[in-house]
């Protein structure tokens, strides 16, 4: 009976390690891991990184070494009025997914914490900076796991591959490590779909035939989301169309909203390209409404058309700049009186005081421009606009030069 308990369970389950010596990857923090197991007492910890990068497996068996009693939960299953009344008679709680408590669930575990009730072994795929609070976190070890590497990948499948007692080529096995993007349990699951197939199916050329299309998790909320974002606007801003191509199909295939992306080109747009080709804005924009009324999967089409020209067109980042050093001055000196013959006079009593005169009406003068000056006498000839030689903003600048020159 305990054999076809066994049989059933997923294959990650089954080869999970039952000691250190068998724990693949994270060479990085090995040291810091075997300093833990050799102290006295564990610290409460949390491990934080990607799926299938082994958190939830390196908690049991720091937890099993200790030789006392442990719990296990997950925080999307467990409300906090049901996990105290199983916490007493354990020392070691193992908490999933961490992140998915909200701030105020995890002020619970404080005074625990505190008082050493229990310790803590935490995992979560989410930057903690971000999702655990700062009282909770000074309180926990962090340890930041990577994705497995592809040779790692390859001992966790030869260890696959050797519990279901199936053949499989040396191809196949760097196949599916390259298909499960360092996430071991993608790799297992789909080692698991392989040995169901017959064993001329297992080849790499029919693999890439058989197996399912691999489903790309998005971290919507945590790093990998705002990473890949990054990584695209920064390939925009650094010209390179083969790498915003590349994080854009990262993105889409992660199932994130298109529409988060078009909102990033906009931005991008304007602030990267800005002067350097004015009409980038009226394409992004262009982009944006394209995919609200064609949608998915379609909408990949503008996208890429958009992601492609941004990346090809000059670049300017002065009216960002520009706003930047303006802001700045308003919010370190505050924001001086506007000229009296710049404001409305919309009553006789305003007229009195001054207001708009000596005002020029630009269009009543040569090629509508007027001699006088616009900022506030403290701020006379500050300069906020730092133009580009380059791009469009030369050919927008050259009308206003020949008036600057004859001031």
């Amino acid at each position: 009976m305990k054999l076809e308990i066994e049989e059933t369970q997923p294959l990650a389950d089954r080869i999970r390690p039952v000691s250190l010596d068998e724990f693949i990857g994270q060479g990085h923090i090995r040291n810091r891991i075997e300093a833990f197991t050799q102290s006295k007492r564990l610290p409460s910890l949390l491990l934080f990184g990607p799926p299938g990068c082994g958190k939830s497996t390196l908690a049991l068996l720091l937890a099993s070494m200790t030789g006392k009693n442990y719990l296990r939960v997950s925080a999307p299953e467990a409300g906090l009025t049901a996990l105290r009344k199983k916490l007493p008679g354990h020392d070691i709680l193992i908490l999933d997914e961490l992140h998915r408590f909200s701030k105020a669930q995890q002020d619970f575990f404080l005074p625990l914490l505190e008082t050493g009730k229990i310790t803590l072994l935490a995992t979560t795929t989410e930057n903690p900076s971000f999702s655990v609070t700062r009282q909770l976190l000074s309180r926990l070890h962090v340890l930041r796991l990577r994705p497995l590497s592809r040779e790692e990948l390859v001992d966790v499948c030869l260890r696959g591959t050797k519990e279901l007692n199936i053949e499989f080529e040396e191809e196949s096995h760097k196949l599916l490590a390259a298909m499960s993007g360092g996430d071991a349990r993608t790799l297992l699951n789909l080692l698991e779909y392989a040995s169901e197939l017959p064993k001329d199916k297992r080849t790499p050329e029919s693999l890439k035939e058989s197996l399912p299309e691999i489903v790309v998790r998005g971290d919507r909320d945590g790093d990998s989301h705002y990473e890949l974002a990054s990584a695209l606007i920064k390939s925009i801003r650094g010209s390179d169309p083969d790498a915003a191509l590349y994080y854009l199909a990262c993105l889409l295939e992660s199932g994130e909203d298109p529409r988060f992306v078009t909102r990033r080109l906009i931005i991008s747009a304007s602030e990267d390209i800005g002067l350097g080709d004015p009409t980038a804005l009226t394409k992004a924009m262009s982009c944006h409404q394209a995919v609200e009324t064609i949608g998915m999967p379609e909408g990949f089409i503008p996208m890429s058309q958009t992601v492609v020209y941004l990346a090809l067109a000059p670049k300017s980042n002065t009216t960002y700049a520009a706003y930047r050093t303006a802001q700045k001055e308003v919010r370190e000196n505050g924001p001086k009186p506007v000229p009296l013959h710049l404001r409305n006079a919309t009553s006789s009593l305003q007229r009195e005081w001054g207001y708009g005169r000596g005002y020029l009406y630009p269009h009543n003068f040569p090629k509508s421009w007027a001699d006088q000056d616009y900022l506030p006498s403290e701020l006379s000839g500050r300069k906020f606009y730092h133009p580009k030689d380059q791009g469009e903003e030369p050919r927008l600048l050259s009308w206003l030069k020949q008036f600057k020159r004859q001031r």
